[in-house]
């Protein structure tokens, strides 16, 4: 059974940089693409970033240049670098992992951008 658990989420300041990590078990997570996307209150689910088996990452146009994905496939693990916060980056940030033609989620994880 594929898992997918996100972690890292936060309060943190204007400005400032948090880390989500994103850890899979139950799949040949090598050879899986993975993504994040983001939900704020009384919005829908938005793409962030994703990377995939190969390591080529996109993003989306609000993430570029302050967001960075990266991936550890020995560790099973995806990493969302975030920098320069904003306060409408607040959301549950989602972790996902495509496998055999399925997309899996994790469960979430609260980022608050807020002085």
């Amino acid at each position: 059974q594929v898992q997918v658990v996100e972690s890292g989420g936060g309060l943190v300041q204007p400005g400032g940089s948090l880390r989500l990590s994103c850890t899979a078990s139950g799949s040949s997570f090598g050879l899986s693409a993975m993504g994040w996307y983001r939900q704020a209150p009384g919005n829908g689910r938005e793409y962030v970033a994703s990377i995939t088996r190969g390591g080529m990452a996109n993003y989306a146009n609000s993430a570029k240049g302050r967001f960075t994905i990266s991936r550890d496939n020995g560790s099973n693990t995806v990493f969302l670098q975030m920098n320069s916060l904003k306060p409408e980056d607040s959301a549950v940030y989602y972790c996902y992992l495509d496998s055999a033609g399925r997309r899996y989620w994790g469960q979430g994880t609260q980022v608050t951008v807020s002085s």
